[in-house]
């Protein structure tokens, strides 16, 4: 499994590489444009003037070349006599440098050394993400949102606008893109693939930025799985109930339960019972899951959690004998930890080996 995650990062590299040099070009494209038609514009006068002068080059492509050689200070064979072909030999090299030289070399640099461009490259690798989960805000929980869903290996875009250097240096040896800007802003988001993401979650200390951003995600793609972080638990119900946000409040603000419900758990809100604390969580048992095939109280064992239904084929056993194995389709309720619920959800999206 390793080797094959390893392979998809190879290849998005590769093709953020080739989105990153597109714009690059295009970002180029007027003094590359301005240089082509001097060159060739050049070329075509040259030649038309050689005839009038009684000095012909061989043919069109031949006089394109010769201006082309000027252009970089390589004067072929013989001196021209007409002054008007003459005016070529230096005007050319002064409309290389003019137009070519700097745009060139900055081309370079930036192309070399895309890490240093920090944002654009950031957005060009979040490019090649599809099906993916957006995460605003790294402080403390966010990072720990974040490494939790990097676990399930679902792939993750950060949005921050002041990001810590430590936390964004450990998100990024995580492979994960951190895009620095802000995230009200709909074309930071959309820099962030919000029309091809799954979820958003929402872990800013602020409810108001919290609550716009989710809203605007929405609007640019109804549907999207919401998970946000409000402060007040009566604010964070009405939420849920009214646009079906799934809202954790500060009482129950743990970065398992975040990072599970972006993976698609249907998680209840966290209660502590006898200092424990404990959701009520949904999950459907994926086809390719490791849960497959494995007995109920093995998984129960293993992951310090109850299943306390099984619904398959449209029947449903509460409580279901430790002996009964999970199949493919089969849709779990289970009491447990977030932690621990988390941690389910991240082997049921692995692959089985």
């Amino acid at each position: 499994m390793v080797t094959v995650l390893h392979r998809n990062r190879r290849l998005q590299n590769l093709r953020a590489a080739w989105r990153d040099t597109w714009l690059l070009l295009r970002q180029f494209g007027w003094p590359l444009l301005a240089f082509i038609v001097a060159v060739g514009g050049g070329g075509s006068l040259y030649f038309l003037l050689s005839q009038i002068a009684g000095e012909p080059v061989g043919n069109l492509p031949e006089a394109i070349y010769l201006i082309l050689t000027l252009t970089f200070f390589q004067a072929p064979g013989g001196f021209p006599q007409a002054w008007y072909l003459e005016a070529f030999y230096f005007v050319m090299p002064v409309i290389g440098v003019i137009i070519l030289a700097q745009g060139v070399a900055e081309f370079s640099v930036l192309f070399f050394n895309r890490r240093a461009r920090g944002k654009e490259w950031e957005m060009a690798v979040a490019s090649t993400f599809n099906n993916h989960i957006i995460l605003v805000g790294l402080g403390h929980l966010g990072f720990r949102v974040a490494r939790d869903i990097h676990e399930m290996d679902q792939d993750l875009v950060v949005i921050e606008l002041n990001p810590s250097a430590d936390l964004v240096a450990s998100v990024k040896k995580l492979g994960i893109p951190v895009i620095q800007d802000d995230a009200s802003r709909e074309v930071t988001l959309e820099a962030a693939g919000i029309k091809r993401a799954k979820a958003i979650v929402l872990c800013t200390q602020n409810d108001s930025l919290n609550l716009q951003v989710a809203l605007k995600a929405r609007r640019l793609k109804p549907g999207i799985h919401v998970v946000v972080r409000i402060f007040d638990d009566e604010f964070a119900q009405a939420l849920q109930e009214q646009f079906g946000f799934t809202a954790f409040s500060a009482t129950g603000m743990a970065a398992p339960a975040f990072a599970a419900a972006a993976g698609g758990v249907d998680m209840t809100r966290p209660i502590t019972v006898e200092g424990e604390t404990l959701s009520l969580a949904r999950l459907k048992v994926s086809s390719h899951s490791t849960l497959a095939g494995q007995p109920v109280g093995a998984i129960e064992a293993h992951y310090n959690v109850s299943v306390v239904l099984l619904r398959r084929n449209m029947e449903s056993d509460l409580h279901p004998a430790g002996d009964t194995r999970l199949a493919a389709g089969d849709a779990l309720a289970v009491l447990g930890g977030p932690a621990e619920i988390s941690l389910l959800a991240q082997d049921n999206n692995r692959p089985a080996r």
